[in-house]
């Protein structure tokens, strides 16, 4: 099973149909069986697309539209919305797969409901049926640990409870949180019982998913980090884990380095 996770930055890009284009072929070419996509926008006075939430210019949408003209098999899109981000974007978050789609809900996990806010965060889940067998996927993009209106914590406990322990599931995605600083996210989800494919995998680079402060973390040092992930409730095999789109692997199409894994079930 191959699977790949961004934090797309989408429409903050320069040349992001380009971008668009460029991750289009990636996927094709590597035949991911599910992609899920962080900080997917539309604009909010773009046209809508019938009988469906998405806009004429949803990233995923155009990523997919892409993408279905390049692969010999057909991807299917989910995507929710989040929030409202820069003032003129639905900001929400998306999975692609090639394979069929059982069921697919929106998780809160904040309290706001207001939509307008940017600490209002949601998480998308898929049920999809590999090869005979329900696995569950989760988009998330979570919050910051230490926020006072929004804490994280409460966010990753939401977020669990939204699983089911009998069912392999993978979460994906930008958790916003350091796998090097101790008793934050990280560690509350590996303490949880949850395991980072970067540690199960044989082989592996460094991990780092951003090379230093970016929107979110200017008030971070300038180190690169792991705030990117792939955890999985299950010790599977993991024979490969790579970042991806850092400018040594493949080009760089966002703020964010993708995560790409490769394992057995």
């Amino acid at each position: 099973m191959k699977l790949l996770t961004l934090n797309a930055h989408s429409w903050q890009e320069c040349d992001q149909l380009d971008k668009i284009d460029y991750l289009a072929k990636v996927i094709a070419d590597h035949q991911y069986d599910v992609i899920a996509l962080q900080e997917v926008s539309q604009r909010i006075d773009s046209t809508p697309l019938a009988n469906s939430q998405l806009r004429e210019d949803n990233y995923a949408y155009l990523l997919v539209e892409k993408l279905n003209r390049l692969s010999k098999e057909q991807y299917k899109l989910s995507w929710t919305f989040a929030h409202i981000g820069y003032d003129i974007y639905q900001e929400g978050l998306a999975i692609i797969t090639k394979h069929p789609i059982i069921e697919e809900k929106a998780i809160p996990l904040t309290v706001t409901a207001n939509e307008s806010s940017w600490k209002r965060r949601v998480a998308l889940k898929l049920t999809i049926d590999f090869n005979n067998q329900d696995i569950d996927i989760f988009s998330c993009h979570l919050g910051f640990w230490h926020d006072q209106e929004e804490p994280a914590k409460e966010q990753f406990v939401r977020l669990i409870e939204a699983t089911q322990q009998d069912r392999l599931t993978f979460l994906m995605g930008d958790f916003n949180t350091d796998a090097s600083v101790s008793n934050e996210g990280y560690d509350f989800l590996s303490n949880q019982g949850w395991f980072d494919t970067y540690k199960l995998a044989e082989t592996k680079d460094k991990g780092y998913t951003i090379p230093g402060q970016i929107d979110g973390w200017r008030d971070a040092d300038h180190s690169a980090k792991r705030i990117d992930y792939i955890f999985v409730n299950q010790p599977l095999e993991i024979n490969h884990f790579a970042t991806i789109f850092t400018g040594d692997h493949k080009k760089i199409i966002s703020d964010h380095f993708g995560v790409e894994v490769e394992g057995k079930l």
